[in-house]
C-alpha cells in the first residue's frame, strides 16, 4: 500500500509537486478544501490526468488535515495505491426534485447502499452534503441494506462557520445534495476505527416533548430555541455559529452512552433548532461543554481505539475527521488534537482529512454505526 500527498494553495500552487508522470495504477485519491478551491475545475483536471483511473472523491471542509497541520484556503490531495485490495465508488443526488415525494435521508442511504457489490465488502466510506442530509437517517438506511459485517465510517461536507453550501466531489464534479461511497473488497485490507468527544454535560437533563427527525420543537413543554437562548445568554446573538460551542448530549434511554448533535439552523418563526442528526422525541439532552485537555484527550482515545482495532500495526493510512466545533475549542491550538493522535498512529501513518459538519462512525469495533458531532472520529487502513 502506498500513498503520495500534496496540498494546494492559490498563492503557493502544489506544495509538493504534483508529479508529472501518470500513475495508472492509483485507485483512489481524496480530495478535502475550502469550497473556492474544490470549484477549480483547472486543478481538479490536473489531478484527473495524474491518476486517471482512480476514485477521485473528497469534500468542502471548515479546514484541511495534512499530516500535523490545519490548513485554510486549500486543497488536500491523498493518492492511494492498494497492493491488495479492490475499490468500488457509488455517488447519488438526493432526489428532492419530487415535491409531493421527495426522498428521505433514509431512502437515499437504501438506494446508495444497493448501488455497491456485496460480494468481498468489508468496509464502506462516505462522505455527503453536511446542510440537506439527515446523517442519522443516512446512516439507519445504509446499514439497512449493507450485510452485517460490512462497517462503515465517514463525514459531513463543512463550510466553514458560514453554513452556506457545502459540497462532494465525484469524479471532477462538484455539487450539492450529493452522497459518493467508496466500497472496499478483499481479505488482506484491515480497517479499524474509533469516535470519541471529550465533551462533558452540564445543567438539568430535560427531556424532549415534540420534535420530528432532525428538527427540535420544545424541551420539557418550552420553546426548544427560547430556552437555549436562555442558557447562551450574551452569546445567543451570534446563533447558529455559538452553538458549535455548547451542543446538545443525546441520551435516547437512562444509561445510554450520550450522542451529540450540533445546531445548524434556528428558525425564529417556529422556535425550533435543526440539528445534522435526528433528535427523537422523548429522549433526554443536556448541554455540553469542552476544556482544551479534554478535546485533546479525546482525540488521542479516537486514535488509541482505532489502532488497537488493527493489533496496534502502524497504519499506512488515516483519515480523520473533526467537527468544527472542535476547532472553534482548541482554536491556535487545533494541532494539538492532531498531534496526539499521531503519537498513537506513528510518524510514519499518513494522516489526512478535514474539520466537518458531522461524523460518521462506531463508537468502536463492536457497535453501530452512528451519527456523531463534536468528535475526532479516525478510519485507519493497513494491508497484510
Amino acid at each position: 500500500m502506498q500513498v503520495q500527498q500534496h496540498w494546494w494553495k492559490e498563492s503557493k500552487g502544489w506544495q509538493p509537486s504534483l508529479l508529472e508522470e501518470v500513475d495508472q495504477d492509483t485507485q483512489l485519491v481524496l480530495v478535502f478544501g475550502i469550497t473556492r478551491e474544490l470549484k477549480n475545475q483547472a486543478v481538479l483536471e490536473q489531478i484527473k490526468a495524474i491518476y486517471p483511473r482512480a476514485i477521485l472523491v473528497g469534500c468542502s471542509t471548515a479546514g484541511e488535515i495534512y499530516g500535523t497541520q490545519v490548513l485554510d484556503d486549500s486543497m488536500v490531495v491523498t493518492a492511494v495505491k492498494f497492493d491488495h485490495t479492490c475499490l468500488q465508488g457509488a455517488m447519488i443526488k438526493l432526489n428532492s426534485l419530487d415535491e409531493q415525494t421527495p426522498e428521505s435521508s433514509f431512502q437515499a442511504g437504501e438506494r446508495l447502499a444497493k448501488s455497491l457489490s456485496f460480494e468481498g465488502l468489508s468496509h464502506v466510506f462516505i462522505l455527503c452534503d453536511g446542510l440537506v442530509i439527515n446523517g442519522s437517517e443516512l446512516v439507519k438506511g445504509l446499514a439497512k441494506q449493507l450485510p452485517p459485517s460490512v462497517t462503515i465510517t465517514g463525514g459531513l461536507a463543512g463550510d466553514g462557520t458560514a453554513f452556506n453550501e457545502t459540497l462532494v466531489l465525484w469524479d471532477g464534479v462538484v455539487d450539492v445534495g450529493t452522497i459518493a461511497a467508496v466500497g472496499f473488497y478483499g481479505d488482506r485490507l484491515r480497517v479499524g476505527y474509533g469516535s470519541l468527544g471529550g465533551w462533558s454535560p452540564f445543567g438539568p437533563e430535560r427531556k424532549i416533548t415534540k420534535s420530528q427527525d432532525n428538527i427540535l420543537y420544545e424541551l420539557d413543554g418550552e420553546s426548544a430555541l427560547g430556552l437555549y437562548k436562555k442558557y447562551l445568554g450574551d452569546q445567543a446573538t451570534n446563533l447558529p455559529a455559538a452553538g458549535l460551542l455548547f451542543p446538545l448530549g443525546l441520551r435516547l434511554e437512562q444509561g445510554d452512552e450520550l450522542l451529540v448533535r450540533t445546531i445548524f439552523i434556528v428558525n425564529e418563526e417556529n422556535q425550533s433548532l435543526t440539528f445534522t442528526g435526528d433528535v427523537p422525541q422523548g429522549s433526554l439532552v443536556q448541554l455540553m461543554k469542552a476544556s482544551f485537555d479534554d478535546l485533546v484527550e479525546g482525540a488521542i482515545g479516537a486514535a488509541t481505539i482505532s489502532h488497537e482495532a488493527i493489533d496496534r500495526v502502524s497504519p499506512n493510512l488515516a483519515i480523520l475527521i473533526s467537527c468544527v466545533g472542535r476547532r472553534l475549542v482548541l482554536k491556535q491550538q487545533v494541532e494539538e488534537e492532531l498531534e496526539g493522535v499521531q503519537s498513537v498512529l506513528g510518524v510514519q501513518s499518513v494522516m489526512t482529512g478535514f474539520y466537518s459538519y458531522g461524523e460518521i462512525s462506531p463508537f468502536k469495533p463492536g457497535v453501530p454505526c452512528e451519527l456523531h458531532n463534536q468528535t475526532m472520529t479516525i478510519t485507519t487502513f493497513t494491508e497484510v
